[in-house]
């Protein structure tokens, strides 16, 4: 059993630092897009490429935009802190019971 509750645990520490990660760059695309940089640099692409699927996906569910401002990042952001809140602490309780 405790092979099971180590790779439960293990799961929620790559869940974890996965979503973590994702926030940064979620929050680093926010900041590129206020200071307009340039479309074509690689960094800047790979950050629209990896937020734009999910960011468009908020978009498209919910109106997240009021005066010209776009709320999508702030709700993913709080989605993954709930993520991270309520999975990710459920599946280390789940482990520390195995």
């Amino acid at each position: 059993m405790f092979v099971l509750a180590n790779l439960i645990h293990a799961l929620a520490q790559v869940l974890d630092l996965l979503l973590h990660f994702y926030s940064i760059i979620l929050v680093v695309r926010v900041i590129v897009s206020w200071v307009n940089a340039d479309p074509f640099n690689p960094l800047v692409r790979f950050l629209y490429q990896a937020t734009e699927p999910v960011l468009h996906r908020v978009r498209r569910t919910l109106p997240v935009t009021y005066a010209g401002i776009d709320f999508s990042p702030l709700i993913v952001l709080l989605a993954i802190v709930l993520l991270q809140a309520f999975l990710v602490s459920s599946l280390h309780d789940i482990a520390r019971r195995l």
